[in-house]
């Protein structure tokens, strides 16, 4: 059997390349997602665990200390004492912060929330065993300072330069004396390192003669664990300690979180391109059982059992599976690489690529277990073929009919998950939004299912646009398009199903996109945003106090106070400058006035009012901190979006926060100027500031940017995770369209022998293709608006100003695409048809 098996994929292995090659991507796929992921993570887990092995203990305060509770940090006579404790061979006290680096131009070096400065503290050799410096030395000096080799390339520094620093202390410029690499223990991917002196460090992060935690050094012979109880007996009150080893083991959880969803995103991508394989693969042995019909019956007739053409059928598919799983776990491993070299960051070395026996097991089986399992019912169909039938040919499948069991099945969940879905969208809550979920799947595989019985009413509607176009290719293109309902139906499935996701996708993305924009940039009037880099601690009012310096600029802080009760409710005040405010952000006042800040009453959004109860002119007791009471009166209630960015629930008089909190923290700064945005204002607003790289200025182009730039990014990820389940859905299109001129070869003869040219043969198989494409985009395209409309209900509760988007440029692109790859994917087949022997096609038996 095995040797009937191989000979009958050898004699098919034409018709079989397209499902191999079909395996092989969704193999390649998962393949890669599972080499990539595990890459990742050991890389990750080496880059932080990376000089954690020369810490043999960490002393550090077990929790923040207030200033009632003394001061924060560990007292700097506490390293004299723990490097007199036996089996220390050293100990070095440790301080960092935020620290942003600026480039030539004044611009933030660096990305993310990884800017930080540390401490420099040499041993008795004069070197620091955390730094290993390529040029200069360490900072020793007040005004001086080390940088990081990357940070130091980009913004082109050398030794001897004048570097402009800035920490939640201001900025301050500095001469470069070292520039050196660092290990995982103080460094993060995009991110920047300044090192200052020890005693300097101490003055910007903490309090001098303080330090945040203190590294203890083995010597030879001492264990860590050994070490951690001597330690222990003489650490002071308030501090606690861990070995270089357990500090390893949080840090490798931490990373490993992102690489885990990078992961499983793909993961995810994966299967739904092996889904879509599973149409290719039941369509293609659905074709090639119907092709050896003859050849099936024959061998019944000569004493092979149902058994043993299954055990044929199944082994032909066996060996497809493991012949393009092998090279689809190759070509993973490839493509593992290729993701290394797009998701990797520009300052981190590639890591080696790792490829466990789990992944090629997991690669394998799938890869072997999908086509058996997709090629089942055709298997099923195979060994009900009678012994009869070798002596006549074999029928074509009858199509699909209203009365079928697919068609009424397909019906009943389509109806069932379209009344769940509007049932869900009408109720709200949790479960509401399980049940959108539920009927949405449903109503996507009941979808599926009529695929093959909404062919026919599909291409009657394109019928006269095609004769029109071509009287005699457009109809008969039309009617070899409904000639099989089924193998139309399930081409077309594969092409719905990534246009589906793609569709939702894209709407989804839309949706956010302006959700977020109103609420980032629907409520600011005012030039610039003034907000400290990511990972700042932020402002006081005094860096506002600068900006109101400037000529006719309109300022206004936006200090956030907390720890309010406001007639019993939990309250959050956000002081403004009332002479400016108005002029800075949009106030839909919907009651009373907004001058009223001004006579020192507050301003309260419509959904705070309305959810404690307030109104216009209603005074209201005020505690903050159970220590200072007073009271307060509403003078104006505004709309305002619960998720906006800017707008606050409660809007007060800086004079009124400035009466219960001495230390407000300013989230932000409005800055307006006369003339509007310009280079010149931009200038002004940065000098003012102090040439501080820790604090961004931004006008509204660039905060639309930055807030919903990143949905952009992501899509585009997405996108191209789809981008495989569509080539797969366009090679189902290029072999169906194969087989189906592989069976009408005496068809396409005869035509050629009645005057038809190769040009006419070609245009009717590429309309073909073109009414397979149009079908499938069609219905994934209505699927996907299905889609993201159910989805975003889901959203709506939880997302105040949540409104459906559809972006007719992205789903007519979207359809433009899908068509134009089905017209590819039909070159090959129309090149077939075309050459066609008239002779021998015309003397085929039928």
């Amino acid at each position: 059997m095995f040797r009937t098996a191989l000979r009958n994929v050898l004699a098919h292995k034409a018709r079989l390349l397209m499902t191999a090659f079909a395996v092989m991507l969704g193999v390649t796929f998962i393949s890669g997602s599972l080499v990539y992921g595990d890459s990742l993570s050991r890389a990750a887990t080496a880059r932080v665990t990376e000089g954690y092995e020369r810490i043999a203990v960490s002393v550090f305060p077990e929790k923040p200390q207030g200033a009632a509770a003394g001061p924060a940090g560990i007292d700097a006579g506490t390293v004299g004492t723990l490097a007199k404790v036996s089996g220390v061979a050293a100990a070095t006290g440790r301080v960092d912060g935020f620290a942003a680096v600026a480039d030539r131009e004044g611009r933030l070096l660096g990305h993310g929330p990884s800017h930080r400065g540390g401490n420099f503290a040499p041993g008795a050799d004069g070197t620091d065993p955390a730094y290993r410096f390529t040029q200069g030395s360490g900072p020793t000096g007040n005004d001086a300072v080390a940088l990081d080799e990357t940070t130091a390339a980009k913004g082109g520094y050398r030794i001897g330069d004048t570097v402009r620093v800035g920490t939640n202390q201001g900025a301050s410029s500095y001469t470069l004396t070292g520039i050196f690499r660092t290990d995982g223990t103080t460094r993060t991917s995009g991110g920047s390192l300044t090192l200052f002196a020890d005693t300097t460090a101490q003055r910007l992060f903490l309090q001098p003669g303080r330090y945040q935690n203190i590294e203890l050094t083995a010597a030879p012979g001492t264990g860590a664990q050994q070490l951690l109880g001597r330690v222990e007996q003489v650490l002071p009150q308030g501090t606690g300690a861990a070995t270089g080893a357990q500090l390893a083991r949080i840090q490798v959880n931490l990373a490993t979180s992102d690489s885990d969803t990078m992961s499983q995103i793909l993961l995810g991508f994966a299967a739904v391109a092996l889904f879509v394989a599973t149409f290719l693969i039941s369509n293609t042995f659905t074709m090639l059982v119907a092709r050896r019909t003859r050849e099936l019956a024959l061998m019944r007739a000569v004493g092979a059992s149902r058994k043993q053409v299954r055990r044929i059928l199944l082994t032909e598919t066996l060996l497809v599976g493991a012949i393009a799983s092998a090279a689809g776990l190759a070509l993973g491993t490839g493509v593992a690489a290729l993701l290394q070299r797009l998701f990797g960051a520009a300052d981190t070395p590639a890591a080696p690529l790792v490829l466990t026996p789990a992944t090629v097991i997991t690669s394998l089986l799938v890869g072997t277990a999908l086509p058996m399992v997709a090629a089942w019912l055709p298997i099923r169909r195979a060994m009900s073929i009678p012994p009869v039938a070798a002596l006549s040919a074999a029928e074509p499948p009858a199509p699909a009919r209203a009365g079928s069991l697919r068609t009424g099945l397909g019906a009943a969940l389509v109806l069932t998950g379209t009344a769940a879905t509007v049932y869900g969208a009408l109720t709200t809550g949790r479960d509401a939004r399980m049940v959108i979920g539920l009927g949405a799947a449903l109503a996507l595989t009941g979808a599926i299912a009529l695929i093959p019985l909404l062919s026919r009413p599909f291409v009657a509607l394109l019928q006269p646009l095609l004769t029109r176009l071509s009287p005699v290719y457009g109809n008969l293109a039309a009617r070899n398009t409904v000639r099989d309902p089924r193998r139309t139906g399930a081409t077309a499935a594969a092409l719905a199903i990534a246009l589906t996701l793609a569709s939702g996708l894209s709407i989804l993305g839309a949706s956010a996109a302006q959700y977020l924009d109103r609420a980032t940039t629907h409520d600011f009037t005012a030039d610039y945003l003034v907000k400290p880099a990511e990972g700042g601690m932020g402002m006081t009012p005094a860096t506002a106090a600068a900006l109101e310096k400037l000529p006719g600029a309109a300022v206004s802080p936006l200090n956030q106070s907390t720890e309010y009760r406001l007639a019993g409710t939990s309250s959050v005040l956000t002081g403004v400058n009332p002479a400016t405010i108005g002029r800075l952000l949009r106030y839909d006042v919907i009651e009373g006035s907004l001058d009223s800040l001004a006579k020192g009453q507050i301003a309260v959004a419509e959904f705070k009012a309305k959810a404690a109860g307030w109104r216009v002119g209603q005074t209201l007791p005020v505690q903050r901190r159970d220590e200072q009471h007073g009271s307060v009166t509403i003078g104006a209630i505004y709309r305002a979006d619960e998720q906006s960015n800017l707008l606050p629930s409660i809007t007060a008089p800086d004079s009124l926060v400035a009466r219960y909190d001495t230390d407000p923290h300013t989230d932000a700064i409005l800055v307006a100027t006369d003339g509007g945005p310009s280079r010149a204002a931009l200038g002004g607003i940065t000098r003012a500031l102090g040439d501080n790289p820790a604090l961004a200025v931004r006008d509204e182009a660039e905060i639309r940017a930055e807030d919903s730039g990143s949905i952009g990014d992501q899509l585009n990820v997405f996108y191209a995770l789809l981008s495989m389940a569509l080539a797969i859905a366009a090679l189902g299109i290029a072999n169906t369209l194969a087989m189906s001129v592989l069976e009408r070869r005496k068809e396409i003869g005869t035509l050629r022998a009645l005057g038809v040219d190769r040009t006419g043969v070609t245009r009717m198989i590429r309309l073909e293709a073109l009414l397979l494409g149009g079908l499938g985009a069609t219905l994934g395209t209505a699927l996907g608006v299905f889609l993201g409309w159910a989805l975003g209900r889901t959203l709506q509760e939880n997302v105040v100003g949540y409104t459906l988007v559809l972006p007719w440029g992205r789903l007519a692109l979207g359809v433009l695409i899908a068509l134009a790859g089905a017209l590819l994917a039909s070159l090959w087949p129309a090149r077939r048809a075309a050459r066609v022997d008239i002779p021998a096609a015309t003397a085929a038996q039928a």
